[in-house]
Protein backbone atom coordinates (compact mmCIF):
# COMPACT_ATOMS: atom_id res chain seq x y z
CA UNK A 1 0.00 0.00 0.00
CA UNK A 2 1.02 3.28 -1.05
CA UNK A 3 0.60 5.76 2.01
CA UNK A 4 1.40 9.58 2.04
CA UNK A 5 1.70 11.45 4.76
CA UNK A 6 1.37 15.30 4.91
CA UNK A 7 3.14 17.05 8.09
CA UNK A 8 4.05 20.09 9.07
CA UNK A 9 7.86 20.76 9.44
CA UNK A 10 8.82 22.11 12.93
CA UNK A 11 12.60 23.55 11.31
CA UNK A 12 13.78 21.25 14.30
CA UNK A 13 14.18 24.28 16.60
CA UNK A 14 12.16 22.68 19.33
CA UNK A 15 10.67 19.25 21.03
CA UNK A 16 7.65 18.64 18.62
CA UNK A 17 5.45 15.42 19.72
CA UNK A 18 3.85 15.73 16.49
CA UNK A 19 6.84 15.43 14.45
CA UNK A 20 8.20 12.18 16.60
CA UNK A 21 5.09 10.54 16.31
CA UNK A 22 5.16 10.66 12.30
CA UNK A 23 8.46 10.19 11.88
CA UNK A 24 8.10 6.96 14.39
CA UNK A 25 5.14 5.81 12.40
CA UNK A 26 6.15 6.07 8.77
CA UNK A 27 9.48 4.34 9.57
CA UNK A 28 7.33 1.44 11.30
CA UNK A 29 4.87 1.16 8.31
CA UNK A 30 8.58 1.32 6.03
CA UNK A 31 9.33 -1.50 7.64
CA UNK A 32 6.18 -3.73 7.49
CA UNK A 33 6.59 -3.69 3.84
CA UNK A 34 4.44 -0.26 3.20
CA UNK A 35 5.52 2.27 0.53
CA UNK A 36 5.81 5.54 2.69
CA UNK A 37 6.08 9.04 1.54
CA UNK A 38 6.11 12.16 3.65
CA UNK A 39 5.21 15.48 2.47
CA UNK A 40 6.73 18.04 4.28
CA UNK A 41 4.70 21.57 4.51
CA UNK A 42 5.57 25.28 5.67
CA UNK A 43 9.52 24.38 6.71
CA UNK A 44 11.76 21.60 5.70
CA UNK A 45 12.85 18.12 7.30
CA UNK A 46 16.27 19.24 9.09
CA UNK A 47 16.56 16.16 11.21
CA UNK A 48 17.78 13.37 10.32
CA UNK A 49 16.12 11.35 12.92
CA UNK A 50 12.80 12.70 11.29
CA UNK A 51 14.05 12.97 7.62
CA UNK A 52 13.48 9.37 6.42
CA UNK A 53 10.84 8.79 3.08
CA UNK A 54 10.70 12.37 2.85
CA UNK A 55 10.27 13.99 -0.22
CA UNK A 56 13.21 16.49 -0.84
CA UNK A 57 10.62 19.68 -1.58
CA UNK A 58 8.78 21.72 0.59
CA UNK A 59 4.80 22.49 -0.18
CA UNK A 60 3.12 25.40 0.99
CA UNK A 61 6.78 26.65 1.75
CA UNK A 62 6.43 29.49 4.90
CA UNK A 63 6.76 32.66 3.47
CA UNK A 64 5.11 32.12 0.55
CA UNK A 65 2.09 31.05 2.46
CA UNK A 66 3.04 34.29 4.88
CA UNK A 67 2.94 36.69 1.89
CA UNK A 68 0.08 35.18 0.14
CA UNK A 69 -1.93 35.56 2.95
CA UNK A 70 -0.96 39.46 3.44
CA UNK A 71 -0.97 40.36 -0.01
CA UNK A 72 -2.99 39.27 -3.29
CA UNK A 73 0.20 40.06 -5.69
CA UNK A 74 1.97 37.08 -4.19
CA UNK A 75 -1.09 34.76 -5.02
CA UNK A 76 -0.57 34.92 -8.41
CA UNK A 77 3.10 35.16 -8.81
CA UNK A 78 4.74 32.82 -11.19
CA UNK A 79 6.54 29.59 -10.22
CA UNK A 80 9.95 30.44 -10.19
CA UNK A 81 9.41 33.69 -7.80
CA UNK A 82 7.42 31.00 -5.31
CA UNK A 83 10.63 28.85 -5.97
CA UNK A 84 13.15 31.98 -4.22
CA UNK A 85 10.90 32.36 -1.39
CA UNK A 86 11.28 28.42 -1.68
CA UNK A 87 15.09 28.25 -0.97
CA UNK A 88 16.19 25.70 1.69
CA UNK A 89 18.06 28.96 3.06
CA UNK A 90 15.62 31.07 3.11
CA UNK A 91 13.10 28.39 4.92
CA UNK A 92 15.84 27.69 7.29
CA UNK A 93 16.03 31.06 8.63
CA UNK A 94 12.36 31.56 8.88
CA UNK A 95 12.55 28.36 10.87
CA UNK A 96 13.96 30.73 13.63
CA UNK A 97 11.76 33.64 13.77
CA UNK A 98 8.93 33.73 16.37
CA UNK A 99 6.02 34.44 14.14
CA UNK A 100 5.63 31.28 12.05
CA UNK A 101 4.81 29.49 14.66
CA UNK A 102 2.95 32.01 17.30
CA UNK A 103 -0.88 31.29 17.25
CA UNK A 104 -1.92 34.78 17.94
CA UNK A 105 -0.35 36.53 15.05
CA UNK A 106 -1.87 33.65 12.44
CA UNK A 107 -5.58 33.77 13.10
CA UNK A 108 -6.42 34.85 9.90
CA UNK A 109 -3.80 32.77 8.16
CA UNK A 110 -4.89 29.58 10.00
CA UNK A 111 -8.77 30.28 8.89
CA UNK A 112 -7.67 30.78 5.53
CA UNK A 113 -5.62 27.47 5.25
CA UNK A 114 -8.14 25.94 6.70
CA UNK A 115 -10.38 27.58 3.93
CA UNK A 116 -8.66 25.07 1.69
CA UNK A 117 -10.04 26.05 -2.38
CA UNK A 118 -11.47 28.88 -0.63
CA UNK A 119 -8.55 30.15 1.14
CA UNK A 120 -5.55 32.80 0.13
CA UNK A 121 -3.16 29.97 -0.39
CA UNK A 122 -5.27 28.12 -2.83
CA UNK A 123 -2.57 28.02 -5.45
CA UNK A 124 -0.21 26.13 -3.17
CA UNK A 125 -3.31 23.78 -2.96
CA UNK A 126 -3.30 22.96 -6.62
CA UNK A 127 0.68 22.87 -6.69
CA UNK A 128 0.45 20.07 -3.94
CA UNK A 129 -2.94 18.20 -5.84
CA UNK A 130 -1.36 18.08 -8.55
CA UNK A 131 1.60 16.78 -7.77
CA UNK A 132 -0.05 13.71 -5.73
CA UNK A 133 -2.33 13.21 -8.55
CA UNK A 134 0.41 12.99 -11.86
CA UNK A 135 3.21 11.36 -10.08
CA UNK A 136 2.96 10.15 -6.34
CA UNK A 137 -0.95 8.69 -6.89
CA UNK A 138 -1.38 7.12 -3.18
CA UNK A 139 -3.70 4.68 -1.93
CA UNK A 140 -4.52 6.61 1.22
CA UNK A 141 -3.43 10.39 2.38
CA UNK A 142 -2.42 10.18 5.78
CA UNK A 143 -2.33 14.21 7.52
CA UNK A 144 -0.63 14.89 10.55
CA UNK A 145 -3.38 17.33 12.56
CA UNK A 146 -6.52 18.96 11.69
CA UNK A 147 -5.43 22.25 10.72
CA UNK A 148 -4.46 20.99 7.82
CA UNK A 149 -8.14 19.56 7.14
CA UNK A 150 -8.40 22.91 4.59
CA UNK A 151 -7.03 20.60 1.94
CA UNK A 152 -8.50 16.85 1.80
CA UNK A 153 -11.66 17.85 0.06
CA UNK A 154 -9.74 18.80 -3.23
CA UNK A 155 -7.36 15.99 -2.06
CA UNK A 156 -9.96 13.70 -2.17
CA UNK A 157 -12.10 14.84 -5.23
CA UNK A 158 -8.43 14.93 -7.60
CA UNK A 159 -7.18 11.62 -6.46
CA UNK A 160 -10.24 9.82 -5.30
CA UNK A 161 -8.30 8.01 -2.34
CA UNK A 162 -9.49 7.85 1.51
CA UNK A 163 -8.11 10.46 3.93
CA UNK A 164 -7.12 10.13 7.77
CA UNK A 165 -6.22 12.75 10.01
CA UNK A 166 -4.80 12.46 13.42
CA UNK A 167 -5.66 14.21 16.43
CA UNK A 168 -3.13 15.50 19.02
CA UNK A 169 -3.51 19.07 20.51
CA UNK A 170 -4.85 21.40 18.31
CA UNK A 171 -6.52 23.32 21.09
CA UNK A 172 -3.64 24.63 22.03
CA UNK A 173 -3.07 26.37 18.94
CA UNK A 174 -6.68 27.20 18.38
CA UNK A 175 -7.46 28.55 21.61
CA UNK A 176 -4.35 30.82 21.50
CA UNK A 177 -6.61 32.60 18.69
CA UNK A 178 -8.29 35.74 19.76
CA UNK A 179 -11.81 36.16 19.36
CA UNK A 180 -13.79 35.97 16.82
CA UNK A 181 -10.90 34.20 15.22
CA UNK A 182 -10.63 31.55 18.17
CA UNK A 183 -14.82 30.44 17.37
CA UNK A 184 -14.66 31.36 13.93
CA UNK A 185 -12.04 28.59 13.40
CA UNK A 186 -13.25 25.88 15.77
CA UNK A 187 -16.70 25.99 13.34
CA UNK A 188 -14.31 25.70 10.48
CA UNK A 189 -12.42 22.52 11.16
CA UNK A 190 -16.13 21.26 12.16
CA UNK A 191 -17.04 21.20 8.90
CA UNK A 192 -14.22 20.65 7.19
CA UNK A 193 -13.74 17.23 9.58
CA UNK A 194 -16.75 16.13 7.57
CA UNK A 195 -14.43 15.50 4.65
CA UNK A 196 -12.36 12.63 6.92
CA UNK A 197 -12.75 9.02 6.63
CA UNK A 198 -11.34 8.72 9.95
CA UNK A 199 -9.51 10.16 12.56
CA UNK A 200 -6.62 8.47 14.95
CA UNK A 201 -6.43 10.16 18.30
CA UNK A 202 -3.28 9.75 20.52
CA UNK A 203 -5.72 9.12 24.26
CA UNK A 204 -8.83 8.63 25.12
CA UNK A 205 -9.10 12.24 26.99
CA UNK A 206 -8.34 13.50 23.64
CA UNK A 207 -11.13 11.71 21.84
CA UNK A 208 -13.54 12.54 24.24
CA UNK A 209 -12.29 16.00 23.52
CA UNK A 210 -12.36 16.44 20.52
CA UNK A 211 -15.95 14.35 19.35
CA UNK A 212 -17.47 16.71 21.96
CA UNK A 213 -15.74 19.61 20.57
CA UNK A 214 -15.96 19.48 16.75
CA UNK A 215 -19.45 16.79 16.60
CA UNK A 216 -17.68 13.76 15.69
CA UNK A 217 -19.12 10.43 15.74
CA UNK A 218 -17.30 8.26 18.38
CA UNK A 219 -16.91 4.90 15.72
CA UNK A 220 -15.20 7.35 13.33
CA UNK A 221 -12.51 8.32 15.94
CA UNK A 222 -9.75 5.56 16.60
CA UNK A 223 -7.46 5.82 19.55
CA UNK A 224 -4.04 4.86 19.10
CA UNK A 225 -1.24 6.04 21.64
CA UNK A 226 1.59 7.47 21.24
CA UNK A 227 4.82 5.36 20.75
CA UNK A 228 8.94 5.04 20.16
CA UNK A 229 11.13 2.95 18.52
CA UNK A 230 12.51 0.88 21.84
CA UNK A 231 15.75 -0.36 20.53
CA UNK A 232 18.36 2.05 21.79
CA UNK A 233 17.09 3.46 25.15
CA UNK A 234 19.20 2.71 28.23
CA UNK A 235 18.38 1.63 32.28
CA UNK A 236 19.21 5.30 33.87
CA UNK A 237 21.18 4.58 36.65
CA UNK A 238 19.00 7.00 38.78
CA UNK A 239 21.54 8.77 40.37
CA UNK A 240 21.19 9.74 43.57
CA UNK A 241 24.22 11.56 44.67
CA UNK A 242 23.50 14.25 43.40
CA UNK A 243 19.71 13.58 42.23
CA UNK A 244 18.70 15.05 38.82
CA UNK A 245 15.55 16.21 37.48
CA UNK A 246 15.33 16.79 34.15
CA UNK A 247 12.49 18.60 31.61
CA UNK A 248 12.32 17.49 27.87
CA UNK A 249 10.10 19.94 26.05
CA UNK A 250 9.71 23.18 24.39
CA UNK A 251 11.12 25.94 27.05
CA UNK A 252 8.24 27.75 27.15
CA UNK A 253 5.95 28.66 29.76
CA UNK A 254 2.93 26.93 28.32
CA UNK A 255 4.91 23.44 29.07
CA UNK A 256 4.94 24.34 32.68
CA UNK A 257 8.93 25.19 32.93
CA UNK A 258 8.40 28.12 35.01
CA UNK A 259 6.34 26.00 37.47
CA UNK A 260 9.41 23.45 37.39
CA UNK A 261 11.89 26.11 38.16
CA UNK A 262 10.21 27.32 40.80
CA UNK A 263 9.33 24.08 42.64
CA UNK A 264 13.51 23.82 42.03
CA UNK A 265 13.76 26.74 44.09
CA UNK A 266 11.45 25.78 47.06
CA UNK A 267 13.66 22.14 46.90
CA UNK A 268 17.20 23.62 46.99
CA UNK A 269 15.30 26.28 49.72
CA UNK A 270 14.23 23.53 51.74
CA UNK A 271 17.48 21.73 51.85
CA UNK A 272 16.31 18.26 52.10
CA UNK A 273 17.85 17.23 49.23
CA UNK A 274 21.64 18.00 49.08
CA UNK A 275 23.13 18.64 45.71
CA UNK A 276 20.03 18.25 43.71
CA UNK A 277 20.48 19.41 39.84
CA UNK A 278 17.99 20.60 37.70
CA UNK A 279 18.80 19.85 33.63
CA UNK A 280 16.51 21.26 31.18
CA UNK A 281 16.40 20.37 27.27
CA UNK A 282 13.78 20.63 24.86
CA UNK A 283 14.96 23.70 22.44
CA UNK A 284 13.09 27.36 22.37
CA UNK A 285 11.90 29.50 19.54
CA UNK A 286 12.65 33.10 19.08
CA UNK A 287 9.36 34.29 20.97
CA UNK A 288 10.67 32.18 24.05
CA UNK A 289 13.08 34.30 24.73
CA UNK A 290 12.09 36.80 27.06
CA UNK A 291 10.71 33.87 29.31
CA UNK A 292 13.80 32.03 29.59
CA UNK A 293 15.40 35.22 30.56
CA UNK A 294 12.74 36.07 33.41
CA UNK A 295 13.54 32.33 34.29
CA UNK A 296 17.39 32.65 34.63
CA UNK A 297 16.83 35.63 36.39
CA UNK A 298 15.05 34.11 38.93
CA UNK A 299 17.06 31.66 39.41
CA UNK A 300 20.13 33.75 39.68
CA UNK A 301 18.48 35.84 42.16
CA UNK A 302 17.78 32.45 43.87
CA UNK A 303 21.37 31.48 44.21
CA UNK A 304 21.16 28.36 42.31
CA UNK A 305 22.13 29.04 38.70
CA UNK A 306 25.08 26.60 39.31
CA UNK A 307 22.53 24.05 40.02
CA UNK A 308 20.93 24.43 36.69
CA UNK A 309 21.60 23.11 32.89
CA UNK A 310 20.41 23.97 29.63
CA UNK A 311 21.35 21.72 27.18
CA UNK A 312 21.22 23.26 23.70
CA UNK A 313 20.76 20.02 21.84
CA UNK A 314 18.09 17.64 22.17
CA UNK A 315 18.22 15.08 18.63
CA UNK A 316 18.09 11.63 19.05
CA UNK A 317 21.05 10.52 20.58
CA UNK A 318 21.08 13.56 23.18
CA UNK A 319 18.18 12.83 24.79
CA UNK A 320 19.38 9.18 25.09
CA UNK A 321 22.22 10.42 27.06
CA UNK A 322 20.17 13.07 28.96
CA UNK A 323 17.65 10.38 29.89
CA UNK A 324 20.04 7.89 30.93
CA UNK A 325 21.85 10.37 33.43
CA UNK A 326 18.41 11.59 35.38
CA UNK A 327 16.25 10.44 38.63
CA UNK A 328 13.17 11.93 37.39
CA UNK A 329 11.11 13.58 34.80
CA UNK A 330 8.99 16.36 35.20
CA UNK A 331 6.90 18.45 32.23
CA UNK A 332 4.46 20.31 34.52
CA UNK A 333 2.50 21.35 31.47
CA UNK A 334 -0.26 24.22 32.14
CA UNK A 335 -2.60 22.51 29.23
CA UNK A 336 -4.43 19.53 29.43
CA UNK A 337 -2.30 17.66 27.05
CA UNK A 338 -3.46 15.38 25.00
CA UNK A 339 -0.41 12.54 25.19
CA UNK A 340 3.22 13.32 26.54
CA UNK A 341 5.43 11.48 24.84
CA UNK A 342 8.56 12.74 26.74
CA UNK A 343 6.66 10.74 29.40
CA UNK A 344 7.64 6.88 27.62
CA UNK A 345 10.67 8.63 26.40
CA UNK A 346 11.34 8.62 30.23
CA UNK A 347 9.78 5.39 31.50
CA UNK A 348 11.79 3.58 28.39
CA UNK A 349 14.99 4.84 30.33
CA UNK A 350 13.58 3.81 33.45
CA UNK A 351 13.38 7.33 34.81
CA UNK A 352 9.68 7.86 36.89
CA UNK A 353 7.78 11.16 36.55
CA UNK A 354 5.83 13.49 38.02
CA UNK A 355 3.09 15.41 35.80
CA UNK A 356 0.50 17.37 36.37
CA UNK A 357 -3.18 15.19 37.60
CA UNK A 358 -4.99 16.36 34.03
CA UNK A 359 -5.47 15.56 30.44
CA UNK A 360 -3.65 12.49 29.30
CA UNK A 361 -1.22 12.31 32.02
CA UNK A 362 -3.72 10.30 34.36
CA UNK A 363 -4.46 7.89 32.15
CA UNK A 364 -0.97 7.53 30.88
CA UNK A 365 -0.16 6.86 34.43
CA UNK A 366 -2.87 4.45 34.89
CA UNK A 367 -1.54 2.14 32.08
CA UNK A 368 2.15 2.35 33.33
CA UNK A 369 1.93 3.09 37.07
CA UNK A 370 5.48 4.84 36.26
CA UNK A 371 4.98 7.82 37.85
CA UNK A 372 3.25 10.41 40.72
CA UNK A 373 0.61 12.89 40.02
CA UNK A 374 -0.04 16.24 41.43
CA UNK A 375 -2.66 18.84 41.26
CA UNK A 376 -1.52 21.33 38.53
CA UNK A 377 -0.01 24.66 38.24
CA UNK A 378 1.01 24.82 42.10
CA UNK A 379 5.10 25.00 42.37
CA UNK A 380 4.80 24.42 46.16
CA UNK A 381 2.37 20.88 45.46
CA UNK A 382 4.85 20.02 42.72
CA UNK A 383 7.77 20.44 45.39
CA UNK A 384 6.43 18.29 47.79
CA UNK A 385 5.65 15.70 45.30
CA UNK A 386 9.47 15.64 43.95
CA UNK A 387 10.51 16.17 47.13
CA UNK A 388 8.78 13.08 48.84
CA UNK A 389 9.59 10.95 45.73
CA UNK A 390 13.54 12.08 45.66
CA UNK A 391 13.52 11.13 49.65
CA UNK A 392 12.49 7.66 48.47
CA UNK A 393 15.22 5.70 46.46
CA UNK A 394 12.86 2.04 46.81
CA UNK A 395 10.08 3.99 45.19
CA UNK A 396 12.02 5.34 42.71
CA UNK A 397 13.12 2.46 41.30
CA UNK A 398 9.93 0.71 41.58
CA UNK A 399 8.01 3.26 39.64
CA UNK A 400 11.10 3.21 36.73
CA UNK A 401 10.56 -0.53 36.79
CA UNK A 402 6.99 -0.98 36.72
CA UNK A 403 7.23 2.31 34.09
CA UNK A 404 9.83 0.68 31.56
CA UNK A 405 7.66 -2.75 31.52
CA UNK A 406 4.76 -1.25 30.70
CA UNK A 407 6.24 1.05 27.75
CA UNK A 408 8.20 -2.11 26.53
CA UNK A 409 4.69 -4.03 26.37
CA UNK A 410 2.18 -1.49 25.41
CA UNK A 411 3.86 1.91 23.55
CA UNK A 412 6.13 0.16 21.15
CA UNK A 413 6.57 1.89 17.46
CA UNK A 414 5.63 -1.58 16.40
CA UNK A 415 2.77 -1.83 18.06
CA UNK A 416 1.57 1.85 17.26
CA UNK A 417 2.01 0.57 13.65
CA UNK A 418 0.12 -2.34 13.55
CA UNK A 419 -2.57 -0.61 15.03
CA UNK A 420 -2.47 2.27 12.40
CA UNK A 421 -1.94 0.08 9.98
CA UNK A 422 -5.32 -1.14 10.54
CA UNK A 423 -6.73 1.76 10.44
CA UNK A 424 -5.70 2.60 7.11
CA UNK A 425 -6.62 -0.90 5.88
CA UNK A 426 -10.32 -0.25 7.02
CA UNK A 427 -10.81 2.89 5.11
CA UNK A 428 -9.15 1.56 2.23
CA UNK A 429 -11.24 -1.48 2.36
CA UNK A 430 -7.73 -3.79 1.85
Amino acid sequence: MRIVQIIPGSGNAFYCENCLRDGSLSKALHELGHDMLRVPLYLPIMSDELSEHAVDKVFFGGINVYLQQKSSIFRKTPQWIDNIFNSPGLLKWAAKMGGMTNAAELGELTLSMLRGEEGNQVKELEKLVSWLKESKHPDVVHISNALLLGMVKRIKEELNVPVVCSLQDEDIWVDALPEPQRTNTWELIAERAKDVDAFIAVSNFYKDFMCEKLGLPQEKVYVIYNAIDLKDYVQSSLPMEPPVIGFLERQCKEKGLSVLVDAFIILKRNGQIPGLKLRVAGGSLVEDAPFLKDVNKRLSEAEVSKDVEFLPNFDYDERLKFLKNLTVMSVPAEHKEAFGIYIIEALASGVPVVVPNQGAFREILAITKGGLLYEPNDPSTLAKTLESLLLNREQIAKLGEYGKKAVYEKFSVECMAQDALKVLMDVTKV
